[in-house]
């Protein structure tokens, strides 16, 4: 078996492949202790080869866990996980929990041009994260909540803590609720739409990382960029373990 390995901000994902096909998948939270929880996830797994992506990659070399663990930059393992589920695909975004990537695609998902933004919350999971704080929702549910409104304000500034500010002012001049989370989703939607067309965007658009979870994200997304969910714009089943998956897919081409 050949291990994928993605060690994010907010999650750890691990793909397990065999003969081309997916035969293990395990998931946990990162918290503040990624060691413990790598250990925690790969116990019982024995594997020929395993892959590292994700901002804490260096930390499965240093685990020692007795077959070969080779590095992958998380853009080209979100570049060969999308293009593994959608081989049409052209773009890909991926809002994880703390960075964001747009990536132009070319064939056998290799990767063409990208964008990354990691130096701030903006546009991340983390931002909605905070923001559904504001409202005491759990983030899982912030995207539906969002779906409730209909007349979204302008959120100006894609600081966490300025757009706090931005939102609870809103709320104390009377403002629905459902429209102000509906703005703050609208504002991370408009800000992803400038990063894709950065890099070039062609349909289909392939929508992967935590953040694809949400429905209020996915509609956004296919309203600002003109798309139509599952035609134009493609969401795998679970898009957070594509990193992992892609990582996966290049382990086998190391064997």
């Amino acid at each position: 078996m050949i291990l994928g390995i993605d060690i994010g901000s907010r999650s750890i994902e691990v793909v397990g492949m065999a003969g081309g096909e997916v035969v293990e998948k395990r998931r946990a939270p990162t918290t503040f202790n990624p060691v413990a929880q790598l250990r925690a996830l790969l116990d019982g797994l024995s594997a020929r080869r395993a892959v590292a992506t994700g901002y804490g990659r260096k930390l499965v070399q240093d685990l020692g866990l007795g077959f070969p663990v080779e590095t992958i930059t998380e853009i080209k393992a979100h570049g060969l996980g999308a293009a593994h589920h959608f081989p049409e695909g052209r773009t890909v975004l991926d809002i994880g929990g703390q960075d964001t990537k747009a990536i132009a695609l070319l064939p056998g998902g290799r990767v063409g041009k990208f964008e990354m933004n990691d130096r701030c919350a903006a546009g991340t999971g983390k931002f909605l994260e905070y923001t559904a704080q504001i409202f005491q929702i759990p983030v899982q549910e912030f995207g539906l909540y969002a779906l409730g409104g209909d007349e979204p304000p302008i959120i100006n500034s894609m600081c966490t803590v300025f757009a706090e500010t931005e939102a609870t002012s809103l709320m104390a001049q009377g403002g629905r609720p459902e429209n102000i989370a509906l703005g703050l989703h609208l504002s991370i939607a408009r800000r992803t739409v400038n990063m894709l067309q950065r890099v070039g965007l062609v349909f289909p658009l392939i929508f992967v990382g935590g953040v694809a979870h949400n429905p209020c994200m996915r509609r956004l997304l296919a309203e600002q960029t003109g798309t139509v969910e599952g035609d134009t714009l493609l969401v795998p089943q679970e898009p957070d373990m594509t990193g992992a998956l892609g990582a996966a897919l290049w382990g086998q081409t190391l064997s």
